[in-house]
């Protein structure tokens, strides 16, 4: 999945910012597990570290919380001089 950053200045609406890719395939994988009911409020089932392949700037945890699965991140932006997006997942069982 690829995130795309614009500002809003006096320019153009849509002045490139940045890019920035994160893989949800554990967060999916994690969110499919079916003893989830009995995980304990704040457990973390899964962490990512930041390497060459994705764009973290920090350890990422996916945790129980409030009855779902979230996932924090904050994304170091590519293709620009500097800059972060803090992102937060929750999986929605439909």
């Amino acid at each position: 999945m690829s995130q795309q950053v614009y500002d809003k200045d006096t320019f153009t609406l849509d002045d490139k910012m940045g890019d920035a890719e994160f893989d949800i395939r554990t967060f999916v994988e994690v969110s499919k597990l079916e003893y989830l009911e009995n995980v304990i409020e704040g457990t973390v089932i899964a962490t990512m570290k930041p390497d060459r392949e994705n764009c973290l700037a920090e350890e990422s945890y996916i945790a129980w919380e409030n009855g779902q699965v979230v996932q924090h991140m904050f994304l170091r932006l590519r293709n620009v001089e500097c800059g972060e997006i803090e992102l937060k997942l929750h999986w929605i069982a439909g």
